[in-house]
């Protein structure tokens, strides 16, 4: 009998782990932009510089690239980098695209109209410095747009990390993003269609932050 890892491999070897579960022929997680993100789109003009942070196999960059927005995607995975390019090549939109470990990235500082991070989930001492770098980012005035699951996930199985330390409060993102105006923060029951691996409903917390002018 073999026990369960004592640490979660996405972490250990993120780039690894990625690159194992991106490494099918298929899109795991579907081609269609995360709908949370969609319902934020009346706040994204065209022209706009947009970071998506965790983008995996691009659906979401390639989307708000398709909408006229000038999108940098970063991902720890070589092959979820790659498959995002092939995306937009098929969508034929341009995508800046770096293959990254966010640990050790050097973030861009006062870049972009607005950072998109859905379902990114980091270590407790990586997420509060990976939120703060998201906001140092943004030009003033720039918005975070983030999609994470909550802890009450664990009772679905509609995807995301099975460990507790990896999932997301709504005062946690308070306090990390206790330098922003908070437009929107919700704790929402969404009913996932997102590729095979992320279908049924979820316990999600939503969050819309403003880098102050």
């Amino acid at each position: 009998m073999t026990s369960a890892p004592l640490v979660d491999p996405s972490l250990t070897d993120p780039g690894a782990f990625w690159d194992k579960r991106f490494g099918a022929h298929h899109y795991v997680y579907g081609t269609r932009p995360n709908a949370f993100l969609c319902a934020q789109s009346s706040r994204l003009k065209p022209g706009m510089s947009v970071l998506a942070v965790g983008d995996g196999e691009g659906r979401n960059g390639v989307w708000l690239a398709q909408n006229g927005l000038m999108v940098s995607s970063v991902d720890a995975s070589p092959e979820g980098v790659k498959k995002a390019l092939q995306l937009a090549l098929e969508r034929q939109v341009t995508l800046q695209a770096t293959c990254a470990d966010l640990a050790t990235w050097d973030w861009p500082q006062a870049t972009f109209d607005a950072v998109v991070s859905v379902f990114l989930h980091l270590p407790p001492a990586l997420r509060a410095t990976a939120h703060r770098q998201m906001l140092a980012a943004l030009r003033p005035g720039g918005l975070v747009i983030l999609e994470a699951f909550r802890p009450e996930q664990l009772a679905h199985s509609s995807g995301g990390p099975r460990d507790l330390s990896l999932l997301y409060t709504a005062d946690q993102l308070r306090a990390d993003f206790a330098g922003a105006d908070i437009l929107l923060l919700d704790e929402a029951v969404p009913l996932l269609d997102e590729g095979p691996l992320h279908q049924g409903l979820a316990a999600t917390v939503q969050l819309v932050a403003r880098r102050p002018a």
